[in-house]
């Protein structure tokens, strides 16, 4: 439309048009004449903005997601946090009943072979020596750990202490094939020597070979002259094979350890010996035999009311 006086009048004279239709509408309120028109018109429009809607909330939606995706952010962020945090004190909870109970069992160890022990923890696996088989404690001679001291667990022998340093010391572990250590048969009494293997059993060389052993049979450190590297005692493992003598005059022996090398945390340094070889006491409790199941058998008897047939 061009701009000209009639098409200026024109929208002077609508525009009063539409004044005029609003104030009669919002006067008539709910009587108003123009109710009619306008439910004509939301008929005829609402789906079309219903459309139009549909379209766009979806961006109107997101456009507030990202104006709220900062403060969402960091609150998942804390939560994530917090979460982290809670299970690294339920870990570390679950440690330190761990090592409250492994510490338990080497103070019961230590109490009843009376050995006086000094605790210390494994921080490191191998060390520069070179041996295949040792790991490196916490303690050391300010500790008053020294060289050639027996290393227990709550359930054995672990090994001998090598290398002394101010605050820290090297172990060689039982399983190093260079490791050899005196024991003694459980009863028998029987002498012989423990080598390591590394992964595989230790192997224990009796010096009877003639000696009466059965798998399943027990053994402890003997100890050594002045009870250095061993102490007598520390119980060394179980037997679980014995091979053929073949008439030689020693007879050798597969013996699975109670310790678990790779699963060590917790050790003690015997740095007092036992006034007294406290034999096989420090052995955990035999398992009970199991009581044999008696059998009863039942017997039919003839009955006495009954006759023989004639």
């Amino acid at each position: 439309m061009r701009d000209t006086r009639e098409s200026r009048l024109l929208l002077v004279l609508l525009v009063a048009i539409a004044f005029a239709l609003i104030t009669v509408d919002i006067r008539g309120g709910e009587q108003s004449p123009l109710d009619g028109a306008r439910q004509a018109a939301a008929s005829a429009f609402g789906p079309v903005e219903s459309g139009v809607a549909r379209v766009v909330n979806p961006v109107g939606n997101a456009i507030g997601a990202v104006r709220d995706s900062g403060s969402r952010h960091n609150r998942i962020s804390r939560l994530e946090h917090e979460n982290e945090a809670l299970k690294a004190r339920l870990g570390s909870s679950d440690r330190n009943r761990s090592r409250a109970a492994e510490l338990d069992k080497i103070l019961k160890t230590a109490g009843t072979g009376q050995y006086g022990i000094k605790g210390a923890q494994v921080i490191a696996i191998g060390s520069a020596q070179g041996f295949s088989w040792t790991v490196t404690i916490d303690a050391g001679r300010r500790d008053g750990i020294a060289r050639d001291m027996t290393v227990l667990n709550g359930d054995g022998l672990v090994g001998r202490v090598t290398t002394v340093g101010a605050d820290t010391s090297t172990v060689l572990l039982a399983a190093d094939p260079d490791f050899t250590v005196g024991t003694r048969m459980e009863k028998t009494n029987e002498i012989g020597f423990a080598n390591g293997q590394g992964v595989r059993s230790l192997r224990v060389q009796l010096l009877n070979g003639k000696a009466n052993i059965k798998r399943g049979d027990r053994l402890v450190t003997f100890g050594s002259s002045k009870d250095k590297p061993f102490v007598p005692g520390v119980p060394v493992g179980k037997v679980v094979r014995v091979e053929p003598s073949n008439g030689d005059l020693t007879r050798n022996l597969q013996v699975r350890p109670y310790v678990s090398f790779s699963q060590l945390d917790i050790v003690g340094v015997v740095v007092a010996p036992p006034r007294q070889d406290p034999r096989d006491t420090v052995l955990p409790p035999a398992p009970a035999k199991p009581k044999p199941t008696p059998t009863v058998t039942v017997t039919a008897t003839p009955s006495a009311s009954a006759s023989p047939r004639s």
